[in-house]
C-alpha cells in the first residue's frame, strides 16, 4: 500500500492524503491552509483528477474540507462520503473558506454525498475502511484503511481526553498517521480548562471567546461555570450538538443543555455584554468573530483565543499586538494522549500531521518510530 501526503505534513493546514490503488486513488480529507495563498492554500494535488475514485471527509473544519469546491472545479466526479453531521456543517465552512468563484460554480454537492455513521466499515476500491468516533467534534471520525495485507490508520483530528466527546480506540496498524497538532505539549486538557476558568473569572466586565462553531464551542461551555452569552446565530448549531447522543460522553449532555438554556443571546449591534461571549469562528477569519474581534479591540474588551492561530489571521495579529490573550483549550491530543494511541496501535511506524518540523522533532524521543522527515508532497509505502 502506498500513500501520497498531500497536505498537513510538516505544516498546519490543508490536511489531505491519498491511498493509491490499481484503479486510481482514494482521498482522505481535503483541507485548506489559513494564512496561505496561491497553490499553498490547497492540497498538493498535481495533474488531472480523473483517477480519484472517492473522497472521504473526517469532519467539516476548514483544514479538512475547505478545498472541496476547488476539487470539484478541477473536474472531480467521484464519490463523496461523510457523516450526516459533517454534511450538515460543510456548507457553512465552505462559505467561509472556499474561493468565492469556485463556490459559485461548484456549491456543496449535497445530492452526491453518501452518508455513513461512525463505527461503520466501508468497502471502496478494494479497501476495507473502518471508522470510529474521533472525540473532536460531533460526527467526526478516524479511518483504519486495509488492503488485505497492510493497515493504515489515519487519525484525522482526535481528542482522547475530551471532557465532552467520545473517542473510540484506535486499532493496531502497520502505519499510524496521527494528529500531532500540539507536538510534545504535556499539559492535559483539564489543566488548560482550569486556567481558562481563572482567566474568565478575573474579567467580570466580560470578555470575548472566539471559537469554532462545532467542537471546541462545547468544550468551552463545559469549562465555563458562570453566566455567559452566545452569538444568537450559534444557538441552533450548539443545541443540535448537545442532542447528538452517542457522540457525547455519558452525563455531559444534561450539563451542557442546562448551561446553554441559561445563556443569553447576543445579536449584532448589541452592546458587548458583561459576561463571557462566545462567537464563531476561532481565528476571526470568518463568521461573526470577523467583525467582533476588531470591535473588541477598539473598545479594550478582553479577548481570549483558545486554538490554533495561523500566520496572518486576524486572531494572530491581535495576539501579536498584545490586544488578546491565548490559552490553549486542547481539542487535539497532548503528549500523553498521542503516546497512548501509538502504544495501543502496537508501536507502528508513525507520521505526524498538522505539525511544524520543530514540534515533530520534539515528539521523536517519545514516539520512537516517528518519521519526522515526512513532508507534504512525499509518497510513502506502508511498511
Amino acid at each position: 500500500m502506498r500513500i501520497d501526503l498531500l497536505g498537513g505534513f510538516g505544516e498546519k493546514g490543508r490536511t489531505s492524503l491519498a491511498v493509491r490503488r490499481p484503479s486510481g486513488r482514494v482521498l482522505f480529507d481535503l483541507g485548506i491552509k489559513v494564512g496561505a495563498s496561491g497553490a499553498e492554500y490547497y492540497p498538493a494535488l498535481q495533474g488531472p483528477v480523473d483517477d480519484i475514485e472517492a473522497v472521504l471527509i473526517s469532519h467539516a473544519h476548514e483544514d479538512h474540507i475547505g478545498a472541496l469546491s476547488w476539487l470539484l472545479a478541477k473536474g472531480f466526479r467521484g464519490r463523496i462520503l461523510m457523516t450526516a453531521e459533517t454534511k450538515a456543517e460543510a456548507p457553512a465552512t465552505l462559505a467561509g473558506y472556499a474561493d468565492p468563484a469556485d463556490l459559485r460554480g461548484h456549491p456543496f454537492p449535497a445530492g452526491r454525498v453518501e452518508l455513513f455513521m461512525p463505527g461503520d466499515t466501508l468497502r471502496i476500491a478494494g479497501l476495507e475502511i473502518a471508522t470510529g468516533r474521533s472525540g473532536h467534534v460531533v460526527g467526526g471520525v478516524w479511518f483504519a484503511i486495509g488492503d488485505g495485507a497492510r493497515r493504515l490508520v489515519y487519525c484525522a483530528d482526535v481528542v482522547p481526553e475530551s471532557a465532552v466527546f467520545v473517542m473510540d480506540p484506535i486499532p493496531a496498524c502497520d502505519l499510524l498517521v496521527f494528529d500531532a497538532s500540539y507536538g510534545a505539549d504535556p499539559v492535559p486538557g483539564a489543566k488548560r480548562a482550569e486556567a481558562i476558568g481563572r482567566w474568565i473569572a478575573a474579567r467580570p466586565q466580560g470578555c470575548l471567546l472566539p471559537t469554532p462553531l462545532f467542537g471546541r464551542s462545547l468544550e468551552l461551555i463545559a469549562a465555563i461555570d458562570r453566566p455567559f452569552a452566545v452569538h444568537a446565530a450559534m444557538r441552533p448549531a450548539l443545541e443540535a450538538q448537545v442532542e447528538a447522543g452517542p457522540a457525547l460522553s455519558p452525563g455531559i449532555a444534561d450539563t451542557l443543555r442546562h448551561r446553554l438554556a441559561g445563556a443569553g443571546d447576543w445579536r449584532d449591534g448589541d452592546p458587548l455584554p458583561a459576561t463571557p461571549l462566545l462567537c464563531d469562528d476561532g481565528m476571526g477569519q470568518a463568521g461573526p468573530s470577523a467583525q467582533l474581534l476588531p470591535q473588541a479591540a477598539a473598545q479594550a474588551y478582553p479577548v481570549l483565543l483558545t486554538g490554533h492561530l495561523p500566520a496572518n489571521s486576524p486572531g494572530e495579529r491581535l495576539y501579536a499586538e498584545g490586544k488578546a490573550d491565548w490559552i490553549r483549550m486542547p481539542t487535539h491530543p497532548t503528549l500523553a494522549g498521542n503516546v497512548a494511541i501509538w502504544e495501543k496501535a502496537g508501536r507502528p511506524a508513525a507520521i505526524g500531521h498538522s505539525c511544524p518540523p520543530a514540534d515533530l522533532a520534539a515528539l521523536k524521543p517519545h514516539i520512537t518510530t516517528l518519521r519526522d522527515e515526512c513532508r507534504t508532497g512525499d509518497s510513502v509505502t506502508v511498511p
